[in-house]
């Protein structure tokens, strides 16, 4: 048994030897020099090689930012840090990147009603073929799993509510569950600020109360008390500004089905 584990690991070990050994051969017999600054870019990029910077790995994201044809600030996943660090390598300026983290706006889950008992293929994407998936809430939460099975840095798992939780201390602002989400239930807020609507649902009130006890009923109440003016309903939802916002938590006191949420 232990001999059927360790061959294929000595075949892989071995293929990976040769293949550097060509490798290196090739550069040397057509006298191609490795690029210092990039060799200097990818020891202070992550490694994590997640895509989330739309490049084929880190090394792709560091020949991108060697051509011009990237920013430091394209990389979520690094820190600070590592973004100014690459910008004087570059001889560029930098920026400053707002730190966000990902939400789920959505507090459905096993509050929410199901139209029908859906025994597919345990996948958001697949279910929500069917009809839009299971959910009453045309809007809502499938509870499938695709974030979390998505996310390169384990970030989120699924809750006993049938919802995923986002770890803030793993999470990178990645977007990898941004982009997964049938539902387009991810959102990428900035850390600083505390509130955020956890629901995306356009329905009326009316329609909303007959297919979950945990949505937005475009009340307004969160729109009036609110000092600061950033919280605005639109098309049946509330929607926070956050440049606006300032963290006064007027919105989250008065909202009659605890949609907004304090993270």
């Amino acid at each position: 048994m232990i001999m059927n584990l360790l061959i294929p690991i000595a075949v892989m070990a071995l293929m990976g030897l040769v293949s550097g050994a060509a490798l290196a051969y090739v550069l040397k017999l057509f006298g191609i020099k490795a690029d210092p600054a990039i060799s200097m870019i990818l020891a202070r990029l992550p490694g994590s090689n997640c895509g989330a910077c739309g490049r084929a790995g880190c090394a792709g994201f560091a020949e991108a930012l060697k051509k011009g044809e990237a920013m430091p600030s394209g990389c979520v996943v690094s820190n600070e840090a590592a973004r100014i660090s690459i910008a004087e390598i570059l001889g560029i300026d930098y920026n400053p990147k707002v730190k966000t983290i990902a939400a789920v706006l959505c507090n459905g889950g096993k509050r929410a009603k199901d139209k029908y008992a859906y025994r597919g293929i345990r996948s958001c994407k697949a279910a929500s073929l069917v009809f839009g998936g299971q959910k009453a809430c045309a809007f809502g939460c499938l509870g499938l799993g695709d974030c979390a099975d998505i996310c390169p840095f384990d970030a989120i798992t699924m809750g006993a509510d049938g919802l995923p939780v986002v770890d803030a201390y793993k999470c990178t602002a990645c977007g990898k569950c941004v982009a997964t989400c049938p539902k387009k239930l991810f959102e990428l807020i900035p850390v600083d600020k505390s509130y955020y609507v956890k629901c995306s649902s356009k329905d009326t009130g009316a329609v909303v109360t007959k297919v979950c006890s945990a949505g937005c009923i475009a009340c307004r109440k969160c729109e009036t008390v609110c000092p600061a003016g950033a919280i605005k309903v639109e098309n049946n939802l509330s929607k926070i500004d956050y440049g606006k916002c300032q963290n006064m938590g007027k919105c989250f006191e008065v909202c009659p089905t605890k949609v907004i949420l304090k993270r």
